[in-house]
């Protein structure tokens, strides 16, 4: 595949980058600038180095276009967004990247005149409503939706434009849903804060994780690989799936974490307010569509998570300016 990448220097970017040049595909990040300042925390420099950057702005129509046919770009992985601090800070940048910069790359795909063969987005169970809006149980994927942020709300307008472009144009399309995603990069955002405070652990510094309730903890590296999954399965469509990891609360999660290193013990704190989006989500959907995907469990997604940063420790590149915000 030769993927075109948005949103490259994100967590998941990070990792779908990583998984995408290991098994020999060529990867074009698509950004305003070059910032391997993540990156270089989740892979190695002869990775990085492989990576070809474009320089451009994701809501530029004419840009992606280029990209696109300079490229030879086959798959578009859409990942680039502004995150719910950002949008509840500036709810107009926060719609033009996540719905005009979504906007564009649909319209890229299209002008391509099947180029292009396969598009995958992010979209995010911020679209989902607190868990008290729902009946108990698992939830499908097409529930009513009922997004309670700017984000959440942005992301819903971009799986109801996905719909129109395959109804319209026939552009097949799918969108994933992360939720609590955790791992190496994982470094700006709320629900950042479980890997936050495994990086702490790392250097044996207290942190407090501000809510507590249930999360579903999907492993950055298994996101990814959904990512890519969904790009080279046979699909025809527009839908926008859950995706589904571990569902624990918080103080399992704190517990599991002293269970890799007893010092946590100690040093990790949680709250107790729930984060108001359904956490309960049913993934039948996608894996019928698209068949297996990778799942690490929680308690070794901690530990990978932490080693990784005890090494960087080590070596002395590991990035704690995340920690001090």
């Amino acid at each position: 595949m030769r993927v075109l990448l948005t949103g490259g220097y994100g967590c998941i970017g990070c990792w779908v980058t990583g998984l995408l040049l290991r098994r020999g595909d060529a990867v074009f990040i698509y950004d305003l600038k070059e910032d391997t300042r993540r990156m270089r925390q989740v892979l190695p420099e002869s990775l990085i180095s492989q990576a070809r950057f474009v320089a451009g702005d994701v809501a530029d129509l004419a840009g992606l276009r280029k990209a696109v046919g300079d490229h030879g770009i086959s798959h578009v992985i859409h990942l680039a967004g502004l995150q719910v601090p950002t949008c509840r800070a500036d709810p107009m940048l926060g719609a033009r990247v996540n719905v005009l910069g979504t906007l564009a790359v649909f319209e890229a795909v299209r002008q391509s005149g099947g180029q292009v063969q396969r598009l995958v987005y992010a979209s995010s169970a911020a679209v989902f409503g607190p868990p008290q809006s729902y009946p108990a149980g698992s939830l499908p994927d097409d529930v009513p939706l009922k997004p309670s942020t700017h984000y959440g709300c942005y992301k819903l307008c971009n799986e109801g434009n996905a719909h129109v472009y395959f109804e319209e144009h026939g552009i097949s399309s799918i969108g994933l849903r992360p939720w609590t995603v955790y791992g190496v990069g994982r470094d700006f955002g709320m629900t950042s804060e479980p890997t936050k405070s495994v990086k702490s652990v790392a250097i044996g510094r207290p942190f407090h994780i501000t809510f507590g309730g249930v999360q579903d903890m999907q492993f950055a590296e298994d996101v990814a690989g959904a990512f890519i999954r969904c790009a080279e399965a046979p699909y025809t469509g527009a839908k926008a799936y859950n995706l589904r990891g571990d569902r624990v609360d918080m103080p399992t999660f704190r517990a599991l974490l002293a269970e890799v290193e007893p010092a946590a013990a100690k040093l990790v704190t949680c709250g107790d307010k729930q984060i108001a989006v359904a956490y309960d989500l049913d993934d039948s959907g996608l894996r019928k569509d698209v068949g297996s995907l990778p799942q690490t469990p929680l308690r070794d997604g901690i530990k990978r998570t932490l080693e990784h940063f005890r090494e960087l420790q080590k070596e002395g590149r590991l990035d704690t300016s995340d920690l001090n915000v």
